[in-house]
């Protein structure tokens, strides 16, 4: 488990309590030593969260000095259910996965009447039959967080064909369609690729580098984009 998973649970195992948890109870609920409970929560004191007691007796976090959960405002939230709702139409099958455990995670420690709130957003994303569900994406994701040397069969605009040997970047979606930002070794440059004209993709079983020259920065400065 990280550190940060950790200490976030130990303030979830704190908030709401009328009496104190020992040491004891919190190392076999986060599965740790109590070593690690102690240094966890003197590390808590210190960074100003509320805890009381000591090794020993128990903590608790002071009475009427509660932390908010998350402390997300309504618009926040809103925003983290439409963000979730789009990763899952468009983001491919596995972060999709991963944005609707992110917002149970969310919604668990949520207050009631901030939990009810994300039910209320009136914008949606339909997850359909598209090029996300085809497995392309999860593919090419993979391949840039590898940094795979694909060989590509693609058609451009056109229809004209041409077989490629890439170093793939990153994935953009321009609101419409993906882009794959890559290293063309035929064209010796950057180029665009749309996922939905690559006719057939396979690995070669080669890594390569993150060159300055020919990385992703370079990749942002040559096609004059903000990342951020």
């Amino acid at each position: 488990m990280r550190r940060a998973d950790r200490l976030f649970l130990l303030i979830h195992a704190l908030r709401g309590r009328r009496n104190a948890i020992t040491a004891q109870r919190l190392a076999e609920t986060l599965e740790v030593s109590l070593r690690t409970v102690y240094r966890d929560v003197a590390d808590l004191q210190r960074s100003g969260v509320p805890i009381e007691g000591e090794a020993g007796v128990g903590y608790l976090l002071r009475k009427g000095s509660d932390i908010p959960p998350l402390m997300f405002t309504p618009d926040e939230l809103e925003a983290l259910v439409v963000g979730s709702r789009f990763v899952r139409a468009f983001g491919g099958e596995r972060l999709g996965r991963g944005a609707t455990t992110a917002l149970l995670k969310i919604e668990a420690v949520l207050p009631p009447e901030l939990r009810a709130s994300t039910d209320r957003s009136r914008i949606f994303a339909p997850e359909v039959e598209r090029l996300e569900t085809s497995g392309i994406i999860d593919a090419l994701h993979d391949a840039v967080t590898a940094r795979q040397v694909l060989r590509i069969d693609y058609r451009d605009e056109g229809g004209r064909a041409s077989a490629r040997e890439i170093e793939p970047l990153c994935l953009a979606f321009w609101g419409g369609s993906w882009t794959l930002g890559a290293w063309c070794r035929l064209r010796g440059d950057f180029r665009n690729f749309r996922p939905d004209r690559i006719v057939e993709y396979r690995g070669t079983g080669e890594v390569f580098a993150d060159e300055r020259t020919r990385g992703l920065q370079a990749y942002f400065e040559a096609m004059g984009v903000d990342p951020a």
